[in-house]
């Protein structure tokens, strides 16, 4: 009994030891790093693979940069996450008229050196009025806006031309891509399905106070003036037809997420 004892308290003192040097080694570990700086904030430039290593408590002439040392496989990821960042929607619009719909809501991308391109998707909601069920629309959207213009010191920054081209489909049976063989060959000659649509507009955008932004960075209002492939045909072959029959005036709101 005496030599289980005995046993049990060299194991005890050994347990205690090490642990006691391991907390001892850990607080000089501490202390190291914390006075030889080694605490330092590592900071990854995009696109240029450099490091910037900040030391704590530094001012700016204490940052010392230099190139870093990324593997193939880092950059294979950074392409990677680019790539599939660049999926993410840049901003939101709602549209009200324009041969889309009553109301369509969609989301979009900007790109370009300036921002200058747009690509929306849209979907749009046709209430049923004299037809059996109301009606769903597609819209795919491509916007050219060349010109960016200020308005002096304030907030406000105007597009005063914006132009473009849509696609636009609804769904239903009753819409077809070709003609259904109910009707003689080239009776129609176009698909009732799918409209193909030009415009011309104009933007009214209000950059919102860093300090009060929730959801967007800016809000722009905008019109446009719209026709498409069917008009046009009609406008050329029935000169009795006015401007107010082939052209439809449309309002929107876009908010820009990123």
């Amino acid at each position: 009994m005496k030599e289980k004892s005995y046993i049990s308290n060299n194991i005890y003192n050994v347990y205690r030891a090490l642990i006691l040097g391991a907390f001892c080694l850990g607080f000089l570990c501490t202390a190291g790093a914390q006075e030889s700086g080694l605490t330092d904030t590592v900071f990854i430039i995009k696109e240029v693979h450099d490091t910037l290593w900040l030391p704590p408590h530094a001012d700016l002439q204490d940052v010392h940069t230099g190139p870093a040392s990324t593997s193939r496989y880092d950059r294979r990821v950074h392409r990677y996450r680019r790539h599939w960042a660049a999926l993410i929607p840049t901003h939101t619009k709602m549209q009200f008229a324009g041969n889309m719909g009553l109301l369509s809501f969609g989301f979009g991308w900007d790109y370009g050196k300036r921002n200058q391109w747009e690509t929306d998707l849209s979907l749009g909601f046709v209430p049923k009025y004299n037809s059996d069920k109301a009606k769903a629309t597609f819209t795919l959207k491509q916007n050219y806006i060349p010109w960016s213009l200020q308005i002096k010191q304030s907030r406000f920054s105007a597009e005063p031309l914006t132009c473009g081209i849509y696609f636009n489909t609804v769904f239903g049976n009753e819409f077809w891509v070709s003609e259904p063989e109910r009707y003689p060959k080239g009776y129609y000659g176009f698909s009732s399905k799918v409209r193909i649509h030009a415009f011309l507009g104009q933007r009214l955008t209000y950059d919102i106070d860093p300090k009060r932004r929730f959801t967007a960075k800016n809000l722009t209002l905008f019109y446009e003036i719209s026709t498409c492939d069917l008009y046009i045909i009609s406008a050329f072959t029935n000169r009795y037809l006015r401007p107010r029959d082939y052209l439809s005036l449309s309002f929107g709101v876009k908010l820009q997420l990123l």
